[in-house]
């Protein structure tokens, strides 16, 4: 589903550097004071090296980092962000790169995102100095979102409906291939429903098999939900606003169990709408989370490996992070932010309009 380019802000940041300190008490004791407590989350923006929209970030390590945005560009760090290179995929046009899954420092797919065949995937093997050209949507009505690959191999992709049935495609060989899962094995899609093509965050995928699927634009936002490599699929309501233009725009899982799915209606951008959802169950139920700081719709959100409960979130309004898996939210920034990813409490990305891009940490 469309999503449009939004006013934006300069964000500033920066990493803290914590000392040991040794100081004397009253009577000339040398006392130990230790290190001082941690600040909290920080952020350093990074020079990306274009100024176009990123919108959808993918960590192969906590080292190589790639970014996809529009006007068919794609940028790439193998050394944590302290550089970029950035390029265009050659005879692209002006696609708009929506997703991006980056296997290793050489190998990666970008899913362009449009109605009929502005919707495509193209696979690299050379960091980027080629591209090729891997799938084409052939239905004019389509309308693709979001991808995730479980390993080098096997990998789904997400549109939007069409014709009442929901579109969700495999593939079996890093994205060379798709082929379309039959409609008797997906549940029967709602008027309108789809996914937001805002982060690259509208499909997750965890190791054994288990996948979801963040949905909305109906009337009643779902999650779908497969254990099988994305062969069959479940629907389960979760309880935020939805209707046109609104619903689940990205979902993050903690573990197998726990997780969080976040959303909001596009339409309102100057307060606060029920647009967190939380699940202990793998997706099966879900209840409200806390409220972000930021008002508006939530475009990305990502759990942070290795902390137990630190989530970051992004949107036009800015960017949040909870330190207790959603419950409270404290803010990190307030620029317009579009894509997130994290791999580390250290290496935490996100990304937004005119090239912007930063690593946090939320140690």
């Amino acid at each position: 589903m469309h999503t449009t380019t939004l006013r934006t802000g300069a964000a500033l940041g920066g990493f803290l550097l914590l000392l040991s300190c040794r100081s004397s008490d009253p009577v000339g004791r040398a006392v130990e004071r230790g290190p001082p407590p941690p600040a909290g989350p920080t952020l350093a923006v990074q020079a990306s090296g274009v100024d176009v929209l990123l919108q959808a970030i993918s960590p192969a390590s906590d080292s190589v980092v790639w970014v996809s945005g529009h006007a068919a560009t794609y940028a790439r760090t193998a050394d944590g962000g302290r550089s970029w290179s950035a390029g265009t995929v050659p005879q692209a046009g002006d696609l708009q790169f929506r997703d991006v899954h980056g296997f290793d420092a050489s190998t990666a797919i970008l899913m362009s995102a449009g109605p009929g065949d502005q919707s495509r995937t193209y696979r690299t093997e050379d960091a980027g100095r080629s591209w090729e050209l891997t799938w084409v949507n052939d239905e004019p009505d389509g309308f693709y979102d979001c991808i995730d690959f479980w390993d080098d191999e096997r990998g789904i992709a997400y549109g939007d409906a069409v014709e009442g049935e929901l579109r969700i495609l495999r593939s079996e060989d890093g994205g060379r291939t798709w082929e379309r899962i039959a409609a008797e094995n997906l549940p029967g899609a709602r008027a309108g429903e789809g996914g937001f093509a805002a982060s690259g965050t509208c499909v997750l995928t965890r190791p054994g098999g288990l996948g979801w699927i963040a949905a909305g634009n109906a009337q009643g936002a779902r999650v779908f939900r497969t254990a099988d490599y994305g062969r069959t699929w479940t629907a389960h309501e979760v309880p935020v606003v939805s209707g046109s233009g609104a619903g689940l725009t990205s979902i993050a899982m903690m573990d197998d169990s726990v997780g969080l799915a976040f959303g909001g209606d596009l339409a309102v951008v100057d307060r606060h709408t029920d647009n967190v959802a939380h699940t202990r169950d793998g997706g099966r139920t879900w209840t409200l989370g806390g409220k972000p700081v930021m008002v508006g719709a939530l475009y990305g959100g990502t759990y942070v490996p290795g902390t137990g409960g630190a989530f970051v979130i992004v949107g036009p309004s800015g960017a949040d992070v909870s330190m207790d898996g959603g419950q409270t939210w404290e803010p990190l920034d307030g620029s317009a932010w579009w894509g997130v990813a994290a791999s580390a409490p250290d290496a935490v990305w996100i990304a937004g309009p005119d090239g912007r891009i930063a690593r946090v940490s939320v140690r």
